[in-house]
């Protein structure tokens, strides 16, 4: 699967698609006005924060003790149940009065069950499209992502302005009811991939079954720890350039779509193994001259270009999907997904405390400098572990099984 028009002919994928950009708009909005409200009623900017970025925070949660169910729910009843819960949870975040403790708690809820939405959902992907276009399918929901991220918070912030955030906060629970309808008339009933009962034993041994593998590890790795402290950066734009951080927001956006391009759709399939490492080091160089505080102009274009680089996680999630039995797709993608989100926000609470002990632009550099050295690593892990399992010139095939054992 080679072009977009065959991708948006492939049966169900349309109706996929629109849900998953009705919920990146409801969740986008929902945080937002969540955000105003707790800081409106706190004045904490911590506070505030957090009610943005808890739901990430605890899919880890979610990862270690849930995910066994990605694969062990029908797809359809899943992505139909789940954005109705949200919509509860998002709608109950409306009502007036309600304590922070127990705001919290819902945002706490939402996000661990965001944690298997994610494996139900690429798993389900993979389904669709099969695993020759999941890639170019992902860099389409990727590139989807991000505006709708823009619409969201557009939408969001206008309303907040002309309405309330409590207005908001019941528009994005109408977004999600939408987008399980959509799923629940546009997608066929499939079995789930796995057999059993989801299960938090369940979840364990799939977890260690996934990372038992060397190869697998390295993949996880390197979609979780490079870009997450990128994203350290990138939380630090804000208070770099107070000024400008639309501007710098706006072009990373501008970089990130070029790369989901570049590698979804430009790169013949067989280089792009090879790019993965390139490009996260891509992601990471343009920020190290930060530290000298470059005008407006070369900051953002240091940082369209390294988050052209973020196309690597397309290369590692192909690679990922290969390594994967089928039956635990949606359990290896969940895990890759709420791995990642886990990390971006340690990154961005590391970022900001090496900025309230130095400067800004020195954590941006030293962010930048720690990934390029993780991915550096991670590189010279890969390299050794291919001479260890490369086959030695004149045995015998008997001889390197005996020895494998």
């Amino acid at each position: 699967m080679r072009s977009y028009r065959e991708l948006f002919r492939t049966p169900e994928f349309t109706p996929f698609f629109l849900a998953a950009s009705a919920q990146t708009v409801a969740q986008t909005m929902g945080g937002l006005a969540l955000g105003i409200l707790v800081y409106r009623a706190t004045e904490s900017p911590l506070l505030s924060a957090l009610s943005m970025s808890g739901s990430s925070l605890v899919q880890v949660v979610g990862a270690m003790f849930l995910l066994s169910a990605a694969d062990r729910l029908p797809p359809r009843a899943a992505l139909t149940a789940l954005p109705l819960l949200f919509a509860a949870g998002t709608a109950a975040l409306a009502l007036p009065g309600l304590p922070i403790w127990s705001l919290f708690a819902i945002v706490l809820a939402m996000g661990l069950a965001k944690s298997v939405g994610g494996g139900v959902r690429w798993g389900l992907l993979n389904e669709i499209l099969s695993k020759d276009g999941y890639l170019l399918g992902r860099s389409v929901f990727n590139m989807m992502s991000g505006l709708m991220q823009i619409a969201g918070y557009a939408t969001g912030g206008a309303l907040v302005a002309l309405l309330s955030p409590r207005i908001s906060l019941l528009v994005a629970a109408a977004l999600y009811v939408l987008a399980a309808a959509v799923v629940r008339l546009g997608l066929t009933g499939r079995p789930p991939r796995a057999t059993g009962r989801p299960s938090v034993s369940a979840t364990w041994r799939a977890n260690a079954l996934l990372w038992s593998s060397a190869p697998r590890r390295q993949v996880y790795l390197a979609l979780w720890i490079p870009n997450g402290l990128v994203v350290g950066c990138e939380s630090l734009y804000v208070s770099y350039a107070p000024d400008s951080a639309g501007t710098l927001f706006a072009f990373a956006a501008l970089g990130m779509l070029a790369g989901d391009v570049l590698v979804g759709r430009l790169v013949p399939p067989r280089l792009r193994p090879r790019l993965g490492f390139p490009l996260l080091l891509l992601l990471a160089v343009p920020y190290v001259p930060f530290l000298l505080h470059p005008p407006l102009p070369f900051a953002a274009a240091a940082v369209t270009l390294a988050s052209v680089g973020f196309g690597a996680s397309l290369v590692q999630q192909e690679r990922l999907v290969a390594l994967t039995p089928d039956a635990l797709t949606g359990h290896a993608l969940g895990l890759h997904s709420a791995g990642m989100l886990t990390m971006q926000g340690v990154a961005a609470a590391l970022a900001g405390s090496v900025a309230q002990l130095t400067s800004s632009a020195g954590a941006m550099t030293a962010m930048a400098t720690l990934s390029a050295g993780v991915t550096l690593a991670l590189m010279t892990a890969g390299r050794r572990e291919q001479r260890t399992t490369a086959p030695v010139p004149g045995r015998r095939a008997s001889e390197g099984r005996s020895a494998g054992r």
